[in-house]
């Protein structure tokens, strides 16, 4: 088979064609049996395929980016295995421990922070909440992509740091399976293990606007019960940090506000108590840590990540 250069180096040959056929149909075939088939999952594919393909840089820039693809498999994935068939629930104990620490007095007695909002929302407040919450994906996405063409070291290093911190919050969930403040307003402290996803006070946000955005994403959540940490609260504090780090000035301000937004957004349309925002801080700050610690532990990171992006 020919093989297609580009300014006389190599762009694909048969080890290529191999390497993305076999990882294609080991993808599909993977999230067919565990999870089962979704058209979002050919999307993946061709996304990958045609950047991979599409010109030398795209590919860098995919392979680059591989690192989010991979959190994405991964979260998907854990709906084939339920938190809760490892350990038990905490819905009780962690519900009286808010209202303990932090609990505020209503005229019906201690109420928890999730429950004093609910009695004193505005459309404001659940709008500005909602467009918050919107930030906690596409913000970090959009902050490596700004590394990845301004210093692809950072964007390593963040990219990394961000796994890290998942993989942290995913092993907590398996540990310490939690229910979230609106199960608790809609269920009771009775385990219901085929409780769907509920967009709890983001739904106020979509009947303001007349939509089902926030509805269409949490009926596909990977597990109710996993509610600590919030791993909301962990990403804008990640992407805070590196801004600070990357000397971003200004723009610094405004993911100091997104980061705070979320934070309160969380609470405020009960999907957590502030305990899980305190865990979800916690983890970003232990991810970071880990992160330089194996740094500096794997000498040859540095000099790897320079080798592989050419600088």
């Amino acid at each position: 088979m020919k093989t297609l250069t580009y300014r006389s180096v190599q762009f694909y040959t048969r080890k290529d064609i191999l390497f993305t056929g076999i990882v294609s149909v080991a993808y599909l075939l993977l999230s067919y049996l565990l999870i089962g088939y979704r058209s979002d999952q050919l999307v993946l594919i061709g996304l990958f395929n045609t950047m991979y393909y599409l010109s030398p840089s795209t590919r860098k820039f995919i392979l680059g980016f591989s690192v989010f693809i991979l959190y994405w498999i991964i979260f998907d994935y854990m709906k084939a295995f339920p938190n809760y068939l490892f350990n038990e629930v905490h819905i009780e104990s962690l519900y009286q421990a808010e209202k303990n620490l932090f609990g505020i007095y209503g005229g019906e007695g201690i109420l928890t922070p999730n429950e004093y909002w609910l009695l004193h929302t505005s459309p404001f407040l659940d709008i500005l909440s909602g467009l918050f919450y919107l930030c906690w994906v596409p913000v970090p996405l959009m902050f490596a992509g700004y590394l990845y063409f301004r210093d692809k070291a950072q964007f390593m290093n963040f990219s990394w740091t961000f796994l890290l911190i998942n993989i942290i919050g995913f092993i907590i969930y398996y540990c310490y399976p939690a229910a979230p403040p609106w199960y608790v307003q809609q269920h009771g402290f009775s385990f219901q293990s085929a409780t769907p996803g509920s967009p709890a006070g983001l739904s106020r946000f979509d009947n303001y606007f007349g939509i089902t955005l926030f509805k269409s994403l949490y009926v596909r959540g990977s597990n109710v019960f996993a509610a600590m940490p919030s791993l909301h609260s962990s990403y804008p504090l990640l992407v805070l940090y590196y801004g600070i780090r990357n000397r971003m000035g200004r723009i610094n301000l405004i993911f100091a506000v997104i980061t705070v937004g979320i934070w309160f957004a969380a609470v405020y349309t009960s999907h957590h108590y502030i305990l899980d925002v305190i865990a979800g801080i916690l983890c970003a700050l232990l991810g970071l840590v880990f992160f330089g610690f194996l740094s500096r532990v794997y000498k040859g990171y540095r000099s790897n990540i320079k080798s592989k992006w050419n600088l």
